[in-house]
């Protein structure tokens, strides 16, 4: 067997690994305008880990990237695609950005990177719109998002799609990339964006990607991933209590948050909520706009989240389950130990009877001192089917009159209410879920005519492009009824609804 050279063992591992090859072979230039080698920051390294997963686990990269201002994403992606066209064979990469300025500024760092490039493969045409490695047949193309026929007439393996949240035409965009990037083994689609409100195309993809919907993976990169999105503290900087709250949320040092501060000024009065769209912490918070009034915040949800808070395992156990059959829906399943969500999982596609079967199963198995089941629509039939395999279900219908008739329109609302203030009784637990934690702050609430409290529909959520909350919905099925232990010798799912019942009935 032949014995590589050290120079070719060096251009193979440069060709087998960006991350070797980034910092040798390519120059970018930092935000204050340095030259410097290309070294993968945090936020980058994360996006190439969960991309080359991918790759690896279906041969090819199909990735919706939401992320915070200059964070380096565009940097990562314009990268990657000029290591695979300048060091393989047959090779086209497409460039395509909501704005003609965006699309060049992209392809200059492409061409900034051939530049500098230490190995660079030889060029045949290259103008304004076309770089071509003529003896490889490789190369880039560019684009703008401004017609509906964009990416039609071009044939590549790789495509970088840039802020597709502001794409004028995106469905027909996506249609016509489906035309450009064959459906084949080793290509590559990555769409990346700031958010850019709810309802549009990159919203609706990103809710079924963060579900598991489909081949498209959802990557999210907090804002405060970035060294330098800190700040020198000004003189007597104290935290108001929203900031607080945040600060704690999220675990950010007190420069992180003089930075937040300063960066919410610029925008002006009343405009945090523009920070949180493009600078989000989490998802969920990205996608909003300025009326947005989410029943749970976000902030709520991920101090929880962040938690490190351990329920003793002889706290009341309760499972949560909100059934969906052959829609677009799905089955969710939550576990909630006391304060603490230990598990929430998801099925997709399952009759009646395969529900029942599954949630008789965990019943035996895991013993729980309570199972509720919503029992509007399928449920109705799930609940049936346990009673007569001698379950204990607690069958729910959320529409019913809430213990509370002086505070609450309905039973859900109740449940969405008591659910809020478990999570505000800190310390409480939940899983790291940007699934749940999308879904618990999804639904809106309001006073009827009455004066009583109400969370948003379903059909109202979806009216405004925001998918049913499956996973918050079977969270706040725990808490349909007081929960007293079984061992207790008392009815199970006795006793008053309120919080103050919690402490001893399990809430």
């Amino acid at each position: 067997m032949a014995v590589l050279s050290t120079e070719a063992q060096l251009i193979k591992k440069l060709r087998d690994e960006f991350r070797i090859y980034a910092p040798h072979c390519l120059k970018i230039l930092d935000k204050v305008g340095t030259k410097r080698p290309f070294v993968l920051n945090r936020a980058q390294q994360y996006i190439h880990e969960l991309i080359e997963k991918q790759l690896r686990e279906t041969g090819k990269v199909r990735v919706l990237i939401l992320k915070g201002r200059q964070q380096g994403a565009s940097t990562y992606i314009a990268g990657r695609f000029y290591w695979k066209t300048s060091m393989a064979q047959g090779r086209r990469a497409f460039i395509v950005a909501h704005e003609q300025k965006a699309t060049d500024n992209l392809f200059g760092m492409v061409k900034r990177y051939h530049e500098h490039n230490p190995l660079p493969p030889s060029t045949g045409a290259t103008n304004a719109k076309e770089l071509v490695f003529d003896v490889l047949d490789s190369g880039y193309k560019l684009a703008t998002a401004g017609t509906q026929d964009v990416g039609r007439s071009n044939t590549a393996q790789l495509l970088h799609g840039s802020e597709f949240g502001f794409w004028q035409n995106a469905a027909m965009h996506l249609a016509g990339i489906g035309n450009t990037v064959a459906d084949a083994a080793g290509t590559e689609i990555i769409l990346e964006s700031t958010a850019n409100g709810i309802g549009n195309q990159f919203h609706a993809m990103w809710q079924d990607a963060e579900k598991g919907d489909g081949e498209w993976l959802a990557i999210f990169v907090p804002w405060f991933w970035q060294d330098e999105y800190r700040a020198p503290l000004q003189a007597n900087f104290e935290l108001s209590k929203d900031e607080l709250e945040y600060q704690t949320a999220y675990g950010l040092d007190m420069e992180q948050m003089q930075w937040r501060r300063n960066k919410i000024r610029t925008y002006g009065e009343g405009m945090a909520w523009l920070f949180d769209q493009e600078y989000p912490a989490v998802p969920s918070l990205a996608f909003q706009s300025s009326t947005a009034n989410p029943l749970i915040p976000p902030t709520m949800v991920a101090r929880a989240v962040n938690s490190d808070f351990i329920e003793s395992p002889r706290a009341v156990t309760v499972i949560g389950c909100d059934p969906a059959e052959y829609g677009d829906d799905r089955t969710a399943i939550c576990f909630r130990r006391g304060r603490m969500v230990t598990r929430i999982e998801t099925h997709k596609k399952k009759g009646t009877m395969e529900i029942a079967g599954m949630l008789a199963d965990l019943y035996r198995s895991r013993e729980p001192d309570a199972l509720f089941v919503d029992k509007i629509g399928i449920g109705s039939g799930i609940v049936d089917r346990l009673k007569e395999l001698n379950i204990p279900v607690i069958g729910v219908n959320s529409a019913e009159k809430p213990a509370r008739t002086d505070v609450y329109a309905n039973l859900r609302a109740e449940m969405w209410w008591t659910m809020k203030e478990w999570l505000e009784d800190v310390p409480c637990r939940l899983p790291n879920s940007s699934e749940l934690m999308s879904d618990l702050s999804a639904p809106g609430w309001k006073h009827n005519s009455n004066g009583l409290k109400l969370v948003e529909s379903k059909d109202d959520m979806r009216k405004r492009g925001i998918r049913s909350p499956d996973l918050a919905d079977a969270l706040a099925l725990t808490f349909a009824r007081p929960v007293i232990p079984r061992n207790a010798g008392n009815d199970a799912w006795g006793g008053s609804s309120g919080h103050a019942a919690a402490s001893t009935a399990g809430y």
